[in-house]
């Protein structure tokens, strides 16, 4: 038999929200998607994951409301909604903590707050203008030391440089040539 997914007998809202975003990989797809992934291919490619594994995972994201499914060009693009840039405080929380407790192969990712040039502490607030400032108003860059877990794909090659946080990949890639 199966292992379900829903948590009926658990009546609480951190049981709901695990409904939505408590499955392996949905995390990963939604950070992806705060540094401006939105074609299937990038996601599947990026994260190494299958196409039915995704294909639910967005599925799941699309119904909750935490992504819309729009078309670009012919190829459908999966975008954040206001429900789901709600997630980046539990994300970059959780990032933060994995830096903090547990052991990688990879620099941490730093991020700045675009408006001031400067780095966001551990709880997210710009110590320069006293801000705790939104995805949409943040650059990401890689930081310091050397990433062992060296990734070729297309994603990996543009987050190698800063990079607004939510500004397509598309976007990035069409500006560096890629």
């Amino acid at each position: 038999m199966a292992l379900g997914t829903g948590y009926d007998q658990q009546g609480c809202y951190l049981a709901r929200a695990l409904e939505v975003v408590g499955e392996r990989w949905t995390l990963l797809i939604l950070r992806d998607c705060f540094y401006g992934v939105r074609r299937f291919t990038d996601l599947r490619e990026h994260l190494d994951i299958s196409r039915a594994v995704l294909t639910d995972r967005l599925d799941t994201l699309v119904h909750a409301g935490v992504l819309t499914r729009e078309d670009s060009g012919g190829h459908p693009e999966y975008l954040l909604t206001e429900t789901g840039r709600a997630l980046w405080p539990t994300i970059f929380s959780l990032a933060k903590w994995g830096e903090r407790h547990t052991r990688g192969a990879h620099p941490a990712r730093i991020f700045s707050h675009a408006a001031c040039d400067t780095d966001i502490d551990d709880f997210g607030r710009c110590h320069a203008c006293g801000q705790t400032p939104g995805p949409e108003d943040l650059v990401v860059r890689p930081g310091p030391g050397t990433n062992a877990m060296r990734r070729t794909d297309r994603v990996a090659r543009i987050l190698e440089e800063p990079h607004r946080m939510l500004t397509p990949i598309g976007a990035a890639a069409d500006s560096t040539g890629w």
